[in-house]
């Protein structure tokens, strides 16, 4: 331990200007060496808040499969005093001793190289050791602070926690930081002893601390092989609710003191929803404990660490008097989504972040399945799917859209990958394998490719030969069909199909082809190329199969991957409408002949709607309202269909239908014609709105959960529009709450209302108004809470009032948290005033905001998703491509964000330039 205590008692030199730059360039470490363990020891100092720092040792047991002179590995921002690293030879038949003669750095790719004495001999085993330092950074990546209020004492108390994904190890201490360097942990933390210290793995033993008075040294137990992003750790004061798992395992639930008494949902749905996956998988979980912990920085929602899992405060706390059903679910999926990736994740990992989507679309599908288990009164599993697709869509059918499965090169690039098309899509593809598989076989084939890989790294093709041989054992799959021939055209792909459906009625049969749907019209139909094997499922207005989801037939791709068109028969007659993909089981677009669609509106427009499967109400809404985006249908068809929304009493068709209508009142709100669609708007949501008792309190009475979250959704929109009395209602509501002795301890307003009504008060109200709201937001002890007004505060229509609340969103010293300030930039830009604010201030402070964010400066992208929505000028239009042109420094990091933003606002200024005057004058015939 020679190298570790030196560095506790001395601060060493950051050398690394003193190193040569390395000539080895690749992106990936040489594959010469392997670690087989790591001894991690880690001193935290949390006393002194203007010095907050650790400092350490590891020492790596390292097994040389080649012949190298080289050890290679990663090291970002650390101090490594090299005079004191040591290598040692610890078995083998090589000579016994060695040294590190000279080192040299890549900081393209983080790599740290040590040059050896003596050439390291295949089949031999060493050991580095390597002494460490560094600041607690401010980041929220790699070993970070945090901090929170001590409502006693109004102190503010300080903690450390971790997140390393995707590539943030190296920023905590040295390592081989790829995920399929797979290794041992055996982590030791030091800490005074009025703190708590968690890692991966239950606490071995605690020793006092050989110099530092009131300090302990806390050696957890060794942990299962696991990918350097997987390791966390943790010194803080908080508090845990302890819950039980029947085989013996210890679930703990933290949180701040203050807070604890928050964790009782999660305590209770978190041992829950493991157990559904050790039944679902076929495979115990393999840790003795599993910790989830609430903390009040984190950059992401939550992180599957393996046996800590780490979560913003708002995905992990519920407070029944604070926080909404739409809270209280999303904090479920979090935790089914986090509690997946202990198989699908930790106990399997990817070889390279090409297949990150094994990881997170896996993660999001059976995260819907787990919640499904445990709460089918909220219908989640639907919910998840309808928004799982109307997310991937909007993304997938822009040109600058990637591939599920795509090649990675730069760490940018990984981060760029956590996005819609490897979590939604991901999760798509697999229902639809789900679907065509069936439940054995799908089942054994997932649980046959967890045995094989367990504690390894696997790739996609993996994963298709298990799930190949499953469904052909089964049967599911015919002998000639290869599940990696099927996935393959979805993963590594971009993109997916519009089906174009017709049908000759006097023959009883159909035609499919396909080709890849697009929003941008500018690309001709010969480049919109792309071939999928398409599992088809269909009903008709007789059979009205709706339950039926296997496939009926393939569309199927030649030897060359071009698309071979398939014919449909034994089909009904002129009178009966036909509908393909049957509760969306495949990530499609199905697009009709006119008299299909006349039968399909028809029925809509009739007492039997709901002869129609909900999903394919949903469908059929997206579809048409896509179709007539881009040309495929005109606007009066669309409007047609849309009409039968007076008449639909369901949530998941009114999302389809909100969702997509949004997008509309954003170019159209900017009009002279915007009237029109308001009065058409009111027309449709006036028989729901007072189907469902407008904006009074009807929550208790409402007997199906969902409806809860139909309320809310539409009284929302409601609101918006000036649909019946539901601005008065809102601004009656929040005068109350205004008027209340106690307003933090007494709030009239409806917990699943609070939202709209605090919007609604703030875009009508004074100064005051929003100062209230203000001072609520800093006295709340509820993640939702702050972060339902952090989201309203933003709809105020006064100039002044929303250019402070941007700089108070990017102001370290405002009381709101780095993870926040894009929600709040967002809440601004949204509003029709606040976005030519946001545009300009954007604009005018990029360099700062990158400044604010960096080195992580992914939150940047989060920030152009209001813009993308509202440009709809060319002259707007070429603004941004300047701004990206001017400012290509600062956005280098989320350059395909860019490309996406700069493409959707293309497609909002060709729907204007093709659609507006049309469209103005359909809807008049639709009042």
């Amino acid at each position: 331990m020679k190298c570790f205590l030196w560095v506790v008692l001395v601060i060493s030199l950051d050398l690394s200007s003193a190193n040569s730059i390395s000539s080895y360039n690749h992106y990936r470490l040489p594959t010469a060496l392997r670690p087989q363990k790591y001894y991690l020891r880690i001193l935290t100092l949390l006393e002194n808040p203007d010095d907050l720092r650790f400092a350490g040792s590891v020492q790596i047991v390292i097994e040389a499969l080649e012949n190298t002179r080289n050890i290679t590995l990663h090291s970002k921002n650390l101090t490594i005093d090299e005079s004191q690293i040591t290598l040692r030879h610890i078995s083998g038949s090589g000579s016994k001793d060695n040294c590190v003669s000279s080192t040299s750095v890549n900081p393209t790719h983080d790599y740290y190289i040590l040059h050896t004495c003596r050439e390291l001999l295949a089949g031999n085993v060493y050991k580095l050791c390597l002494p460490f330092s560094a600041e607690l950074n401010r980041q929220l990546f790699g070993y970070y602070r945090s901090s929170y209020k001590d409502p006693v004492t109004n102190t503010t108390r300080w903690l450390s926690a971790t997140q390393f994904e995707p590539a943030a190890a190296r920023k905590a201490f040295p390592c081989f930081d790829e995920p399929g360097f797979k290794a041992s942990f055996v982590v030791t933390l030091g800490y005074h002893k009025q703190f708590t210290g968690l890692s991966n793995m239950p606490v071995k033993e605690i020793e006092t601390h050989e110099s530092l008075p009131n300090y302990v040294w806390c050696e957890f137990e060794q942990s299962v092989p696991m990918s350097t992003y997987l390791v966390a750790y943790s010194v803080n004061d908080f508090s845990f609710k302890p819950s039980t798992l029947p085989n013996g395992a210890l679930f703990r639930t933290w949180a701040r003191p203050n807070a604890i008494d928050q964790c009782d949902y999660a305590a209770e749905f978190g041992p829950k929803v493991l157990q559904y996956y050790e039944q679902f998988f076929g495979i115990k979980f393999p840790l003795p404990k599993i910790d989830q912990i609430a903390l009040p920085d984190f950059s992401a929602g939550a992180m599957e660490n393996w046996g800590l899992v780490t979560y913003r405060e708002t995905t992990l706390l519920y407070s029944p008097t604070h926080s909404s059903l739409s809270d209280q679910q999303n904090l479920a999926n979090v935790i089914a989504h986090e509690l997946a990736h202990q198989w699908f994740g930790n106990l399997v990992t990817m070889k390279w972040w090409t297949d990150l989507w094994l990881n997170e679309g896996f993660a999001t599908y059976v995260a819907g399945l787990g919640v499904q288990q445990f709460h089918p009164e909220w219908h989640s599993r639907d919910k998840g799917i309808l928004t799982a697709l109307i997310t991937s869509f909007r993304l997938d059918s822009l040109v600058s859209s990637h591939p599920i499965s795509r090649p990675i090169q730069m760490v940018t690039e990984i981060e760029e990958s956590f996005d819609a098309i490897s979590y939604q899509k991901g999760s798509a593809v697999l229902r639809m394998m789900h679907l065509f598989m069936g439940e054995e076989s799908f089942r054994s084939g997932l649980k046959e490719y967890l045995q094989l890989h367990a504690y390894k790294n696997a790739e996609q093709d993996n994963l298709w030969e298990s799930l190949t041989s499953a469904a052909h054992q089964s049967g599911a799959l015919d002998g000639h069909l290869y599940i990696k021939t099927i996935m393959d055209s979805w993963t590594l792909q971009t993109g997916y199909p519009v089906l174009n459906i017709t049908r000759d009625y006097s023959a009883g049969t159909a035609m499919l082809t396909q080709e890849r749907y697009l929003r941008n019209s500018q690309i001709p139909r010969a480049e919109r190329v792309g071939c999928w094997w398409v599992p088809l499922s269909y009903t008709t207005q007789v059979e009205k199969h709706f339950n039926n989801t296997g496939p009926r037939a393939w569309m199927e791709c030649s030897n060359t991957g071009e698309s071979v068109p398939t014919t449909i028969d034994l089909l009904p007659g002129p009178e009966e409408w036909l509908i393909f993909n049957i509760q969306l089981s495949t990530p499609y677009k199905a697009n009709y002949d006119a008299r299909n669609w006349k039968l399909l509106i028809d029925t809509l427009n009739s007492g039997e709607f709901q002869s129609i499967h909900v999903i394919n109400r949903a469908q059929l809404i997206d579809d048409v309202l896509y179709f007539a985006w881009t040309g495929e249908q005109d606007y009066d068809t669309a409007l047609q269909l849309t009409n039968y929304l007076q008449r639909e009493r369901d949530l998941i068709p009114w999302k389809a239908a909100l969702d997509n209508l949004k997008l509309l009142n954003r170019l159209l709100r900017q009009t002279s014609n915007f009237g029109s669609f308001k009065r058409y708007m009111k027309k449709l949501l006036t028989p729901i709105y007072e189907h469902l008792n407008g904006m009074n309190d009807t929550f208790s009475s409402i007997t199906q959960q969902d409806h809860v979250l139909l309320k809310t959704m539409v009284v929302n929109v409601a609101c918006q529009y000036q649909v019946g009395d539901c601005v008065p209602q809102a601004l009656a509501y929040y005068r109350h709450w205004r008027s209340e002795a106690n307003p933090d301890e007494n709030n009239p307003v409806p917990i699943n209302l609070r939202s709209t009504v605090y919007c609604t008060a703030l875009g009508q109200g004074s100064e005051e108004d929003w100062d209230f709201l203000w001072s609520r937001y800093k006295k709340s002890n509820v993640g939702s809470d702050r972060q339902t007004i952090l989201s309203t505060l933003g709809c105020s229509k006064a100039v002044w009032i929303l250019q402070r609340y941007m700089e108070k969103a990017f102001s370290p010293k405002s009381g709101i948290r780095k993870q926040d300030s894009a929600l709040c930039f967002q809440a601004v830009a949204s509003g029709q005033v606040g976005f030519l604010l946001a545009k300009q201030y954007m604009m005018e402070n990029i360099e700062f905001i990158y400044k604010y964010y960096y080195p992580q400066i992914r939150a940047l992208s989060s920030l152009l998703l209001p813009f993308s929505e509202q440009v709809s000028t060319m002259s707007d239009l070429n603004k941004f491509r300047s701004f990206a042109n001017d400012s290509r420094h600062f956005l280098k990091g989320i350059r395909q964000a860019m490309q996406q933003s700069l493409e959707t606002m293309l497609t909002n200024v060709q729907w204007m330039d093709r659609n507006y005057q049309h469209f103005s004058r359909t809807i008049q015939h639709h009042l």
